[in-house]
């Protein structure tokens, strides 16, 4: 028997980059920060893929700098590189469920959409 089990809470990294395909299905891809327990330690950086009604959840209310609860899976996407013909790899965690965490006010500010003003990459805090 094997466990991959994957619960992580951090910040959305940037916007989801969303696509829609002709079956009807919908996936958004994103970025995700956690920050470590020392505040001198650089955050950990995971790359997220979700799939259907959660996808479209991460897609209307998802914002770069939102707060996120997530539990999924760990794989890796393999393929070869057009241009060199080289293998190449990245770990992803597949999402299973999104938890939007903070509240609305709080997911705006760190979008920088709070108050009226766009904050800069240096303002967004991870």
């Amino acid at each position: 028997m094997g466990v991959n089990s994957v619960t992580l809470v951090g910040r959305a990294g940037r916007d989801p980059e969303v696509r829609y395909f002709e079956s009807g299905s919908v996936v958004a891809n994103l970025t995700m920060a956690v920050n470590r327990r020392s505040r001198d330690d650089e955050p950990d950086w995971f790359n997220l893929e979700i799939w259907g009604k959660q996808a479209q959840v991460a897609a209307d209310y998802v914002k770069k700098g939102s707060l996120l609860g997530i539990i999924g899976s760990f794989k890796l996407d393999r393929w070869t590189d057009r241009n060199s013909g080289e293998e190449r790899s990245k770990p992803v965690v597949r999402v299973d469920r999104l938890e939007l965490l903070g509240s609305k006010r709080d997911n705006e500010a760190a979008a920088g959409n709070f108050g009226g003003g766009q904050a800069s990459d240096e303002e967004i805090p991870f």
